[in-house]
């Protein structure tokens, strides 16, 4: 009688290829998993993209809107107001802060 051993090597060949078969659908399972999370990443910077580009033409909407104002008030104002002006903006000389003649009732100085 010849030796048969309890196993026969096909035995370990099927399981291999079952084994490989469930590590490839997990590598796919993966995958899908992996590109299901990159589309809603896409998908969320996309909309955060618009929402940015939204406020960025809003910006240089009140940007330009406040130029405008700027520039018309630069125009009426006269030459002691604007001196009065730049003399608060520059930042060597700070604005004063007390007055100098007392406040009247009304709120303005006398």
């Amino acid at each position: 009688m010849a030796f048969q051993p309890p196993y026969s090597p096909s035995l370990f060949r099927k399981r291999d290829n079952a084994s490989g078969a469930s590590v490839v659908a997990i590598d796919n399972k993966i995958e899908q998993a992996m590109d299901l999370v990159k589309n809603h990443l896409m998908y969320a910077v996309r909309e955060e993209v618009e929402i940015l580009k939204e406020q960025i033409r809003e910006l240089v909407e009140k940007n330009s809107q406040l130029e405008r104002e700027n520039t018309l008030l630069k125009t009426l104002a006269s030459p002691e107001q604007l001196e009065k002006f730049q003399s608060r903006l520059s930042p060597e000389e700070p604005a004063p802060e007390s007055p100098d003649a007392p406040e009247a009732p009304g709120g303005s100085a006398v």
